[in-house]
């Protein structure tokens, strides 16, 4: 089943973002490479494709897992949780209608 994990950063994560994100992006990367992610990417914090100094506010992944469970445990592990960029994760079953 697809799942969304919504995450919203702490304010300011920029600097911690960038140190994380070699490791987020290769386990997104696991990912896609299994066949498993429909899409991933940050939420700019100012109506921008790139925010520059402004950010990003949190970040978006819709991938399949086998359970609510694995998909948590695997939000739960992103790096970007483990060095602080993350304030929080939602994780919910998602339906794929369009397109």
């Amino acid at each position: 089943m697809l799942y969304a994990i919504i995450s919203e950063d702490v304010n300011n994560s920029l600097e911690r973002r960038l140190a994380a994100r070699p490791d987020h992006l290769a386990r997104l990367e696991a990912l896609r490479d299994e066949g498993r992610l429909v899409m991933a990417g940050p939420h700019p914090a100012i109506d921008s494709e790139d925010p520059g100094e402004a950010g990003f506010s949190g970040s978006l992944v819709v991938a399949e897992f086998a359970s609510l469970k694995e998909a948590q445990a695997w939000a739960d592990a992103d790096p970007y949780m483990i060095a602080g960029v993350y304030a929080g994760v939602t994780v919910k079953p998602f339906k794929k209608v369009l397109p």
